[in-house]
């Protein structure tokens, strides 16, 4: 039996292959591991009690808590956001989709700091609301509105660009066959739309959290980085590096490596986890199910 011959782009010599993959694993070492292997080993440097003791103090504590507290804010809003959004583009035809999904792209391309003057405009004492909110007695800037403004601006887009080319690959031909079953918009939605886009939804969630926790420039300019209050894990790691704190700031950036660090192994599980479904589903599509099952699946949502 003759030999498979091989695909053009493995054709070239073994050495070359060798040298680009020798390359790739180079710049990944120099760039991302050295880097973080560094950042563990100066929070480390001077011992256990000192980085323990850099975590728990008190201005640390209030920028973790208030770090997770934007997070845990910012992600139901964007991922009620991003499926609207995805259901709007991906089931409707209206005068504007096009401007709409330009919108969406708009943090990409608009540096955080600007996005957070942006917001100092609005909403600060001198801003166009300014006087209002100080009748009113209301403060966004260089408060935690404003950090929560901020955030939202900077991760609005990940869910929703995670799901609207997954809806347009998968079509709407279920959620047309639920509705002439007699199926509920809720019903559709829990039972039919839901389990296809869950794996892309998590997605844009993991991503979506990632950027909230680590998000600086957007949040530098309308925080105040006022100690305790308004600052970040980000900013007080910058604090405390510019009062030449080097082993509390790195303590506190291994928290956010960490944090990275789950984000990456999280991000791989769901992109492993859909490729299998995808892999072993009737139909190409990451999680559905065949519009033969609609009938069952539909009664036992009715039921």
């Amino acid at each position: 039996m003759s030999a498979v011959p091989r695909p053009p782009h493995l054709t070239e010599p073994r050495w070359i292959r060798g040298l680009l993959i020798s390359v790739a694993l180079g710049f990944l070492a120099l760039f991302l591991l050295v880097p973080l292997a560094a950042v563990f080993a100066e929070a480390l440097r001077k011992g256990w009690d000192l980085y323990l003791a850099a975590i728990v103090e008190p201005d640390a504590w209030a920028a973790i808590k208030l770090t997770l507290l934007v997070a845990a804010i910012a992600l139901p809003l964007n991922l009620l956001f991003g499926v609207a959004v995805a259901w709007a583009v991906t089931r409707f035809e209206f005068r504007g989709k096009q401007i709409l999904v330009t919108l969406i792209d708009l943090p990409f391309s608009v540096s955080p700091v600007v996005a957070g003057m942006v917001f100092v405009l609005l909403f600060g004492s001198q801003g166009w609301f300014g006087p209002w909110l100080q009748d009113n007695d209301l403060k966004i800037v260089y408060a935690l509105p404003g950090v929560i403004l901020a955030t939202l601006f900077v991760t609005f887009p990940f869910v929703a660009r995670e799901l609207i080319p997954l809806m347009q690959a998968q079509g709407s031909e279920e959620e047309q066959a639920a509705l002439t079953l007699g199926a509920s918009g809720l019903q559709i939605f829990w039972r039919v739309t839901l389990p296809n886009i869950r794996w892309g939804l998590l997605y844009g969630a993991i991503l979506c959290n990632a950027r909230a926790m680590g998000e600086f420039g957007a949040v530098s300019v309308v925080s105040g980085k006022i100690r305790g209050l308004t600052n970040t894990m980000t900013l007080h790691v910058e604090i405390l590096y510019n009062e030449y704190q080097f082993a509390a700031a790195f303590a506190v950036a291994s928290l956010l490596a960490l944090l990275a660090l789950v984000t990456l192994v999280a991000k791989n599980l769901v992109e492993w986890r859909g490729a299998r479904q995808a892999r072993s589903a009737p139909v190409a599509r990451p999680s559905g199910a065949s519009p033969a099952a609609l009938p069952a699946r539909l009664e036992e949502a009715a039921s």
